[in-house]
């Protein structure tokens, strides 16, 4: 066995909390080989449903649980940690805006940053998947000033498989067969999914499907696929949404294939003419030790670019709403 990591999880007892605990000490994030130490956050008022979680986690005999933590002080929580999910945010309800939305978690994230800078390992990869999750992930590290940028990402994954999955039932074949799909932008409705860059068991994505498609069916789908979601189960994503924080966080923590990338909600250097400092999707590539790179080579097509500005617009429209917490 391995030194034992230790991971935070924030909204520990809520819905997506209930998915992705327990494959992360099942050993499916980290390996079979790896111990963890869960240190788990949670409002006041929910540590007894908390409570109620981690004796299920108990219960299960997990051999890497090495020890569990519970507390509503982020301090605690975040106490020389090395991963972190940042999950808990009040969720996104029927008939909520957006603006509501980012309103009612900003300030959540601003202390969540502070807690973090104080006491969270240098190295801390912090993974944002409450929503607004870019701006979230803006807020939370611009109150973590003494934490490398480079420490947080906002979570694209999700769409990044609903992409994917889109795709291969549109061809016929497996999700595995489907590479370089990228989800460019905010985690809202402007995001773009583009596939002019994807490949399909070798051949280029576009060569297999048609124009109308791409746009009158798979953008849109991909886009509002959250908000469906909702329509149809009354509550947001949460195994998805789970599944997907493990996808996302494993390929940061361990590295992409050779040929292959992942999309992340990554601090903007400027590449593709994003502006600086927003936390944008972009491509990116992440060596064996866990160095990420946003993929810089691309050619981008006019159709691309122009949804690419659009959803940057949007990241600075929220960016400005919430100017007072950063």
């Amino acid at each position: 066995m391995k030194t034992p990591i230790v991971i935070a999880v924030t909204g520990a007892a809520g819905q997506i909390s209930y998915s992705l605990l327990f494959r992360i000490v099942s050993g499916e994030l980290f390996g079979l080989e790896q111990p963890v130490i869960l240190r788990l956050l949670e409002v006041t008022p929910a540590l007894e449903k908390l409570h109620g979680v981690v004796m299920e986690l108990n219960d299960c005999a997990y051999p890497l649980l090495q020890k569990v933590i519970q507390t509503d002080d982020p301090k605690i929580a975040f106490k020389d940690a090395d991963y972190v999910f940042l999950v808990g945010a009040k969720p996104r309800k029927t008939g909520m805006k957006r603006k509501d939305l980012l309103e009612s978690n900003a300030v959540i994230f601003a202390e969540q940053g502070k807690a973090l800078n104080e006491v969270a390992s240098r190295h801390v990869k912090v993974l944002v998947t409450g929503n607004p999750a870019n701006t979230n992930t803006l807020i939370t590290q611009s109150n973590a000033p003494d934490l490398s940028p480079r420490c947080f990402a906002g979570m694209t994954m999700l769409d990044h498989n609903r992409a994917i999955s889109q795709l291969a039932e549109k061809c016929g074949v497996r999700s595995k067969d489907i590479k370089n799909m990228i989800i460019w932008g905010n985690h809202s409705e402007t995001q773009y999914p583009d596939l002019h860059h994807a490949t399909v068991k070798g051949q280029e994505a576009f060569s297999l499907v048609d124009d109308r498609w791409v746009v009158e069916d798979f953008i849109p789908t991909v886009q509002h696929r959250g908000g469906a979601i909702i329509e149809a189960r009354g509550l947001s994503s949460a195994a998805s949404a789970a599944n997907a924080a493990i996808d996302q966080m494993r390929a940061w923590a361990l590295g992409t294939e050779d040929n292959d990338w992942v999309s992340m909600a990554v601090f903007s250097d400027g590449s593709y003419g994003i502006e600086k400092g927003l936390f944008y999707s972009f491509p990116v590539r992440v060596s064996a030790d866990g160095e990420g790179t946003i993929v810089n080579d691309l050619k981008i097509e006019e159709f691309s670019l122009e949804r690419m500005q659009e959803t940057e617009q949007e990241l600075k429209e929220e960016r400005l709403a919430v100017q007072h917490l950063l």
